[in-house]
């Protein structure tokens, strides 16, 4: 038997969380042909794989790469990290469709997450058919947010029944061309107006087309409990699979309430309905500044906040506000020295700083630096923040159910992506639950480690061959050292790909990354979800 490639003598780590064995595996024409053992046969090309883990490639069940692949299509920071899928389009941020007439709108609306991104009018259908080559597999999600720019703006209301059709339709027009479902963002302006019958109405259309429902709960923080019950609602009523995307218990007030939350899902689980979550491994999260701000202060869009800033009044409502409830969607921070600047394209001097700190420099209150840096930065900072229990993110990481996403895109060490202080998790996620969790602290096996990035993540989207190392699949691998397989990026100096000089990647059979080099191969596919659900 000839092959085109063979993967010699490695751990077999398959991703369905059984125990790994030593073995081969042989690929050819872009899939597993066969797995463990000595395989017999002739190959184009060998790979020696002895004290090497040999795993499915990791699937990014959350990220934000669709503001970045057509920038950066050789996905460096996550293909390095043996990402071979990235599902985007998430927290109702989809860059499409865009209606004419309406791309400066979402332009300035997805400002603090795609600064660098060209934006055109575009229908759903037509944003897959011409989506770039790129080195991984990207599935597309629709986004709520942005069909609420695109049918009704951003007004504080229920929609009409014709704006509801009309975004309906547009989600439709993207589900029809294979979209695998709808995120929402309920935790920030548009999407935090729609009430929970306006979500139930997309949760029975995402029913018809065997679609599924990602969402950025309305309140990661002080309403946690109350907003993964909405959730579950939706899977209740609806019948449709939802995935609660970076789960977190946000804010000093919250630490603990993971657990809880979990046995909420399981008990769900119990009843029949199709729910999951996933998280990142680390204690701080990323997000717009102007989103940490009470949802009033973005009414009417960027321009109108910004003049709203300019305010005594705003900025004595907004510190009134903060100190009764918390920063918005993140409850109680310890200080401002919690958040930190990350990505500023109108002032990259500060990208790194904390507000904290640049208030005690400017002799400001932290309310005034914060509004001030908005209106210079014209509302498109981006901002880290710490507000996460280490303990919470232990939970999520040894328990078995609780799938790995990212929240991250997919940038560089060079080029417009490496602009900016983005979070570690762009370049360290999966090493880090493999390295720190994983091996360090021993919190879980490597087995259940893989499996929570692969098969149990592909069972979750109805990926129809991916996450498994089984014949027929397809040939998406990542090897590595699981004893040199770290995180290297930091908070203080992000740009770092992971170490492990053997990392070898393949996408659909061809190798992207070869011993930690970048090869330049573009063999990722745009996946699609057939009528059946199913998604290939």
């Amino acid at each position: 038997m000839n092959y085109d490639i063979l993967i010699s003598g490695g751990r077999i780590v398959d991703g369905s969380g059984e125990a790994s064995r030593i073995g081969d595996v042989a690929i050819s024409q872009g899939r597993i042909m066969a797995v463990g053992g000595t395989i017999g046969g002739r190959a184009g090309k060998v790979i020696e794989a002895g004290g090497l883990a040999v795993a499915p490639g990791f699937i990014d069940i959350k990220t934000h790469s669709d503001f970045t692949l057509p920038i950066n299509p050789k996905a460096e920071s996550k293909v390095r990290q043996g990402v071979t899928t990235e599902i985007i389009g998430h927290c109702g941020f989809s860059v499409a469709p865009v209606l004419p007439g309406k791309v400066k709108l979402l332009a300035d609306y997805l400002s603090p997450s795609a600064p660098w991104l060209p934006f055109r009018e575009t229908s759903f259908p037509d944003y897959l058919d011409t989506f770039p080559a790129t080195a991984v597999n990207a599935g597309m999600l629709v986004g709520h947010n942005t069909l609420r720019l695109m049918a009704m703006g951003m007004e504080n209301r229920a929609p009409t029944t014709a704006e509801l059709d009309h975004m309906i339709g547009l989600l439709e027009d993207g589900l029809k061309a294979g979209a695998l479902g709808m995120s929402s963002g309920l935790f920030t302006s548009p999407g935090s107006y729609a009430k929970p019958d306006e979500m139930m109405a997309f949760g029975h259309v995402l029913k018809r087309y065997n679609a599924a429902y990602f969402t950025h709960l309305r309140d990661e923080s002080d309403g946690v409990l109350e907003s993964v019950e909405e959730a579950i609602a939706v899977a209740e009523t609806c019948g449709v699979h939802v995935e609660i995307v970076h789960f977190k218990c946000s804010g000093v007030n919250n630490w603990g309430k993971v657990g809880k939350a979990l046995e909420m899902m399981a008990q769900a689980r119990g009843r029949g309905l199709d729910i999951d979550c996933d998280a990142y491994p680390y204690t701080a999260g990323s997000n717009p500044l102007k989103n940490l701000m009470p949802q009033w202060v973005q009414a009417g869009g960027v321009d109108a906040m910004i003049a709203r800033l300019r305010l005594p009044e705003t900025r004595l409502r907004i510190a009134e506000d903060i100190a009764r409830d918390g920063l918005n969607n993140w409850g109680r921070i310890r200080s401002w020295e919690d958040v930190r600047i990350s990505i500023t394209p109108n002032l990259p001097q500060f990208a790194g700083r904390t507000i904290g700190s640049l208030a005690a420099e400017r002799g400001q209150d932290p309310i005034d630096t914060v509004c001030d840096y908005m209106i210079d930065d014209k509302g498109a900072t981006r901002v880290l923040v710490t507000s996460i229990s280490e303990d919470d993110v232990r939970e999520l990481m040894r328990r078995p159910e609780p799938l790995v996403g990212s929240d991250g895109n997919c940038v560089a060490t060079y080029g417009t992506v490496s602009q900016g202080m983005p979070h570690p998790r762009f370049y360290g996620t999966f090493p880090r639950v493999l390295d720190h969790y994983c091996r360090q602290e021993g919190l879980l096996p490597l087995e259940l480690a893989v499996a929570k990035m692969t098969g149990a993540t592909a069972r979750a989207l109805k990926l129809s061959d991916r996450g498994l190392l089984k014949a027929g699949y397809r040939a998406d691998v990542a090897i590595f050292d699981a004893n040199d397989f770290k995180e290297q990026a930091t908070y203080t100096s992000p740009h770092q790909y992971p170490s492990g000089t053997r990392t070898t990647v393949i996408v659909n059979g061809e190798i992207v990354v070869e011993n930690a080099v970048h090869t330049g191969a573009l063999p990722g596919k745009v996946l699609r979800r057939g009528a059946d659900g199913k998604v290939a």
